[in-house]
């Protein structure tokens, strides 16, 4: 294996798409291409190197991100292949969080899909540059223009077709460069044999235009190459490609490339595109963090022999090897038997093992250097999000947020051993995906475990039962709702117990304000004068943290309050925080009580895609539901689209109604939007059931 230390010629990437569009199938094609592997595994007949977890391959799907390493043209390129299916969006967040780069798959039969649309906003707030791979050109009704187009006006970026197709659906034999002006035609199974041809002469037209708009729409974005093409010069393929790149990592263009990943073609020059057009670890700027000593912000250049500055990004439990921590190194060096600190959690931690990941298989190495990725075997204290550095010159990495869970089962031990062996793997299991919420319900001692969807906690409950041999009843999915408040009020929380020797004294004034959609819990203290010593400030916003947790409804938790702190006294003997942070809590539920509080739900996103002539029964059921039409679209071939928002309450089970009502030709996709209050006649049922 070459060794690579020119960080020019390092690349970390991720696979990212919708459902179904082909990331695994076209990561093993790279793996191929490379010689990282040496036959091919499908998907469908579960045998991808990826999909290594049992689950992945007798489900067909991916379900955690997996990791590996090849090398192409002398670049190192690690590779991320993240799940498709929006109820493990957070292993796409957490990849997105530490790459570089990304290749985004469509299929070219449905184009943009709904998800699509989800890890292309994800990786727009991480301002992950990215290359566009259209998929499955070889089947029925693919269409690589209309793909294009509902990338510009779907995704609103600025797509350039750097390929055209040769043939579609079964006449696809290949793409044409419009870089180079260069056919090539792939004549085996493999794909290994890829002839480069002349232009065939029926293409040369529409290729002529295409690459014509495609060196327009690169020169615009460089002002030397516009004069010179403006003069009339013909720029050489080099230096399109050069602002090509420039244009790449700047987000303003996104090359777009096609092929057929099943069938082997278009592959290699998809792997020449993440070299030529994606960034190096140096192409993008440095990371920076907070000085916990100073609270300064400071940056850390990709540079190895800098200050270590790395950040965790995923835990796994092996099952033989133990805890293993993923991680990204953007500074310095992590080496083995190294004590490096962990800012995050203020503790030291050292570095076992390092190794290379290849999916589900390892090797060992010395060191993970800036601008690579790697694991460490057996870290004590880190977890999900988690900055490590060296002890003398420490840093905190903005940490990766996830979704909050919308959907929640109770679960239960079958016998008193499989009751130990459940709270082990829980866990774990919460260790490993940040999205996965395990709590006691207060009122019934149920255990609750909650997630981001079912099909989500179906895996969970599976990996309990095959990995951590557990036995458990699983009750019916319940909606996660939540509570908050339509008004501004302000409340006093007093604690005073006196009586004789050391006592407890606490006093706070709060006001608490709504917010709007999404903004979660925010504290303020607006303190001033010493009325409240510091040291009791922080304690109390402990306590209106852990007031907000049980609302005052019906004990779901409390959202998008706004709580500052405004006034209140202290004692200087009896006061302590343990009272102020009583007080609060106090402070917290009298407000709320007088605040009008409400009920949330969780509303879902929903694309259902059918066939005509079911439509009219589909829209009826889905008004049902109380679904929100928000618009439809013929997609041809006789298939609709149909756009809604719905209650998640209303949508358990729907994939089996919408099976029979289609004759098993229906299928849909769905994501959590947003909160929105729960119509009164629903809330009174929901209480009352709760209360009984």
């Amino acid at each position: 294996m070459p060794e690579i230390q020119n960080l020019s010629r390092v690349r970390n990437i991720g696979i990212i798409a919708h459902i179904d569009a082909g990331k695994t199938t076209t990561t093993e094609r790279f793996l191929f291409y490379t010689q990282k592997i040496h036959r091919m595994g499908e998907v469908h007949e579960g045998a991808a190197t990826m999909d290594w977890m049992v689950q992945e391959r007798e489900r067909g799907i991916t379900i955690t991100s997996a990791a590996t390493t090849c090398f192409w043209r002398e670049h190192q390129i690690n590779i991320i292949d993240t799940p498709g299916h929006i109820d493990f969006t957070a292993e796409v967040q957490r990849s997105l969080r530490v790459l570089d780069g990304g290749v985004v798959v469509f299929d070219a039969v449905a184009g943009v899909e709904p998800q699509s649309e989800t890890v292309w906003r994800q990786a727009d707030r991480f301002n992950v540059p990215r290359i566009c791979f259209v998929n499955k050109m070889d089947r029925l009704g693919a269409d690589f223009w209309r793909t294009t187009k509902m990338i510009r006006d779907r995704l609103r970026a600025n797509p350039v077709a750097i390929q055209i197709p040769i043939g579609s659906e079964d006449s696809f034999v290949g793409v044409v460069d419009l870089i180079e002006n260069e056919a090539f035609i792939y004549t085996d199974d493999l794909g290994t044999i890829q002839e480069e041809r002349e232009v065939p002469p029926e293409l040369r037209d529409e290729v002529e235009q295409h690459r014509q708009n495609l060196i327009e729409q690169i020169v615009q974005t460089d002002e030397d190459l516009t004069l010179r093409y403006l003069e009339g010069d013909e720029i050489p393929a080099g230096e399109l490609k050069q602002a090509l790149r420039n244009a790449t990592i700047r987000a303003e263009l996104v090359p777009v490339l096609c092929g057929a990943s099943l069938r082997n073609r278009g592959v290699q020059p998809l792997l020449d595109a993440v070299v030529d057009f994606l960034p190096a670890p140096i192409d993008i700027p440095p990371i920076s963090g907070t000085n916990p000593k100073t609270d300064q912000e400071e940056t850390r250049p990709p540079d190895p022999n800098g200050p270590l500055a790395a950040l965790a990004f995923k835990i796994v439990t092996d099952p033989y090897m133990g805890r293993m921590a993923y991680v990204r190194v953007y500074s310095g060096r992590l080496e083995s038997g190294k004590t490096i600190l962990n800012t995050t959690q203020g503790k030291r931690e050292r570095m076992g093992r390092l190794l290379r990941m290849h999916a589900n298989r390892r090797e060992d190495i010395q060191e993970i250097v800036a601008g690579d990725i790697g694991a460490v075997l057996g870290p004590k204290n880190t977890f999900t999000g988690d900055t490590l550095c060296d002890a003398d010159q420490p840093i905190v990495l903005e940490s990766i947020k996830f979704p909050e869970p919308v959907i929640s089962i109770a679960i239960e031990p079958r016998s008193k051993g499989d009751q130990d062996r459940m709270a082990v793997a829980l866990q774990r299991l919460a260790e490993e995906d940040p999205t996965f919420r395990v709590h006691v319900d207060g009122e019934t001692g149920q255990t609750l475990i909650a997630g981001m969807g079912e099909l989500h906690l179906e895996v969970l409950v599976d990996r309990m039962l095959r990995e951590f041999k557990v036995m458990a009843n699983i009750g019916r999915p319940q909606v996660a709702y939540r509570e908050t408040i339509r008004r501004t009020v302000r409340a006093e929380g007093r604690f005073v117990r006196q009586t004789g020797g050391h006592g407890q004294y606490g006093h706070v004034v709060l006001e608490l304000e709504p917010l709007p959609n999404g903004e979660g819990l925010q504290f303020e203290s607006k303190i001033v004068g010493g009325t409240i010593p510091k040291e009791y400030i922080r304690p109390v916003e402990i306590g209106v943290q852990e007031a907000m947790e049980s609302g005052v409804i019906a004990g779901y938790p409390m959202v998008d309050i706004k709580v500052a702190l405004l006034d209140g006294s202290y004692h200087e003997v009896d006061s302590s925080e343990l009272a102020f942070k009583i007080a609060a809590g106090i402070a917290v539920r009298e407000g709320v009580q007088k605040a009008k509080p409400t009920l949330l739900e969780p509303i879902m996103k929903v694309e259902v895609v059918v066939p005509d002539e079911f439509t009219g029964d589909v829209i009826g059921n889905l008004s049902s539901r109380r679904a929100q039409i928000e618009g439809m679209e013929p997609l041809g071939d006789g298939i609709q689209a149909i756009w809604v928002t719905a209650p998640l309450a209303d949508m358990f089970g729907y994939a089996t109604t919408l099976r029979s009502m289609t004759k098993g030709r229906g299928t849909f996709n769905m994501e959590f939007k947003h909160y929105a209050e729960l119509p009164e006649n629903i809330a009174q049922k929901l209480v009352g059931g709760k209360r009984k």
